[in-house]
């Protein structure tokens, strides 16, 4: 079968069906590999776009700027994970389409949650650690470790609430990514696909768990240099906040919250809504997406 550029809606399903399948089938090893990558690159692409806009974010007057260059950098993250077929926990949720398709069975869906979570949170810490042995948080009178360390405490201190909202409103702009990547065989298609809704995302300063788990623990590890702790009370952060980072709060006050809202986000807004939205793939429907995205 020749593959079309872009696929119908219907097709669209079938691809996002047969591709968390696929996924759940992956050995243990091979899972926590991609996972780490995936851990990896979206660590890179979260330093990446704080070195590209601290100075903005450290100012409340260049505060929006700030956050759209953080965006406009953040999306390379999950083109990488994408294109180069990673296992990033937050799209994975979309193997409920599969799921509810009988395609996979519960267990092994959570077999592979499992081990990718774990996995993306392996590679989001050796990026922050690796980070901390570099010097670079010391980059302008360490400023930037001084944002990092802010923008830790920002997150851990939000409310269970406030955490879960922007969970689920954070997930269901990335799921809404990763769908709109299995649209197209077009890479240039893909990448634009993935860039608008994760601009989107960060510009609107939702909440992402695997991006957490590059930012707090990247906080918790500036908290400990005197000179970063000095140079984040220079810019307003109380000591008390500085003694906050901890890896307790960094789980109860922020990954759990998220985590649960990034569940919710990308099972309900994108892979249910879409999985009834557009009806079940037929069998042929499913064989012939099959025959020509695994071709």
């Amino acid at each position: 079968m020749q593959v079309p550029m872009l696929l119908k809606p219907i097709e669209t399903t079938a691809a996002a069906i047969l591709i968390g399948a696929r996924r759940t089938q992956l050995p243990i090893g091979r899972m926590l590999i991609l996972s780490f990558l995936a851990g990896a690159y979206i660590a890179f692409a979260a330093q990446a776009s704080n070195m590209g806009a601290y100075n903005l974010l450290s100012m409340p007057e260049t505060f929006g700027l700030g956050r759209t260059v953080a965006g406009l950098i953040f999306g390379s993250g999950l083109v990488f994970v994408v294109l180069t077929g990673c296992e990033l926990f937050t799209g994975n949720v979309l193997i409920t389409a599969s799921l509810a398709a009988n395609e996979v069975t519960a267990a092994r869906m959570l077999r592979n949650w499992f081990w990718v979570y774990l996995g993306n949170f392996l590679g989001s810490v050796f990026i922050a650690w690796s980070l901390c042995q570099s010097g670079l948080w010391g980059s302008s009178g360490h400023l930037l470790g001084a944002m990092t360390l802010k923008i830790a405490l920002g997150k851990i201190s939000l409310s269970f609430g406030s955490a879960l909202v922007l969970g689920i409103l954070c997930n269901w702009l990335v799921c809404l990514a990763v769908w709109l990547s299995f649209s197209t065989m077009s890479m240039p298609a893909k990448v634009m696909g993935i860039f608008l809704p994760i601009f989107m995302f960060v510009l609107s300063g939702f909440e992402h768990s695997i991006a957490n788990m590059y930012y707090i623990p990247a906080g918790i590890m500036t908290a400990q240099d005197p000179a970063i702790a000095a140079k984040a009370m220079a810019i307003g952060v109380s000591p008390e906040g500085i003694a906050s980072l901890t890896w307790g709060n960094f789980v109860l006050k922020n990954l759990i919250p998220v985590t649960l809202g990034n569940m919710i986000g990308g099972i309900l807004f994108i892979a249910m809504a879409y999985f009834y939205g557009h009806g079940k793939p037929s069998k042929e429907i499913l064989e012939s997406v099959k025959e020509g995205i695994f071709k």
